[in-house]
């Protein structure tokens, strides 16, 4: 018997979905309603709702909406979808494919001590909240870079002066 504590059925798994070929025309149709559905309720200040076999109605919260739009525009676009828990491990080779670098790239990184992970026996394991860590600080770090290079770019060309005095490297080294 199942209570609303117990975890649910599959949920400790990873699960990959791929359109189907035959449905593609369904999905594209379904993304559709999606999209209106979402136009609806942002005018309408209202919540989607599941509707069962006998007519009551469940609203489904908006985290899990925004989930299924997500999965729905994927699958439209031919796209497949994996759907991974939160505190699923990884092998070496999935958490290089999540990040998108290679193995090696990604054992530097463990071994670095820049991504936490497991070694329960000779293999690695790395948690998905550990990849997601790293990913959200890579990227913060890399905004952070670029505003500062882009500032230094707008310095130097402040401290340039006049452009008509400018001469281009070419002209330079012709001299």
């Amino acid at each position: 018997m199942s209570t609303s504590t117990d975890t649910p059925r599959g949920a400790r798994k990873a699960q990959t979905y791929l359109p189907e070929a035959a449905a593609h025309e369904e999905i594209l149709n379904f993304a559709e309603f999606m999209r209106k559905l979402e136009a609806h309720l942002a005018q309408h200040s209202s919540q989607a709702a599941l509707v069962d076999p006998d007519g009551n109605g469940r609203p489904i919260p908006d985290g899990i909406f925004r989930v299924l739009e997500q999965v729905t525009n994927a699958l439209a676009a031919g796209e497949g979808i994996t759907v991974v828990p939160q505190g699923m491990t990884m092998t070496t080779q999935q958490a290089a494919d999540f990040l998108g670098i290679s193995r090696p790239t990604l054992v530097r990184l463990l071994e670095a001590g820049e991504i936490e992970y497991d070694k329960p026996g000779r293999h690695r394991r790395v948690r998905l909240e550990d990849l997601i860590d790293y990913q959200e600080n890579f990227r913060a770090e890399r905004r952070t870079k670029l505003r500062e290079l882009q500032r230094a770019n707008l310095d130097a060309k402040i401290q340039v002066g006049n452009p008509a005095e400018v001469r281009r490297r070419a002209e330079l080294e012709a001299e």
